[in-house]
């Protein structure tokens, strides 16, 4: 006969199997280089506005673009969400970030610093891990995406979306 001391340890080591899956299954939360070779370099000295956005090469434009998906994709989908749709951890990027100089200052302000509140770290610093030109990639990618679009299919992806790319960064 089980007595219930037993079968509350059996219930809880169950526990403890089933759900640590989900710790291993969130991935890895560490912040990830991004290979940036085929962009040009633009230096030490950081500068204030995304300089893709307004690059006379759309293929410069395209390249930054697929870099910065592929950024986001390793580094922050985790928590902001595929195509920058937020599930409710952390805010919704196509909402809060604009494609123009006030969307860049606060975007290079918040990936270069994180976020800290009360000690304690609700996103990394990014600064000294990603390169200034994956952070500029990452935010012409997000500059692509349509806040009014529910899901992450308003976002720049490709081939497909090639011809709706514009200098500004967004699709029409």
């Amino acid at each position: 006969m089980v007595t219930k001391s037993r079968l509350l340890k059996i219930l809880m080591a169950a526990s403890a199997i089933i759900f640590s899956g989900s710790v291993l299954a969130h991935g890895n939360v560490s912040p990830q280089a991004v290979d940036v070779s085929t962009l040009p370099v633009i230096g030490e000295e950081w500068v204030e506005e995304n300089p893709y956005r307004n690059e006379d090469d759309s293929t410069l434009l395209e390249e930054a673009v697929k870099i910065g998906k592929s950024a986001f994709n390793q580094n922050c989908a985790r928590c902001h969400g595929l195509g920058g749709v937020s599930g409710g951890i952390a805010p919704d990027l196509r909402e809060t970030l604009t494609p123009d100089a006030e969307g860049d200052e606060w975007f290079m302000y918040r990936i270069r610093n994180g976020a800290e509140r009360n000690g304690i770290t609700y996103m990394p610093k990014f600064e000294g891990i990603m390169a200034q030109e994956a952070m500029w990639a990452l935010k012409s990618w997000l500059d692509t995406c349509d806040p009014e679009v529910d899901d992450d299919s308003s976002c720049w992806v490709g081939d497909e979306k090639n011809s709706c790319l514009t200098a500004e960064g967004q699709c029409e």
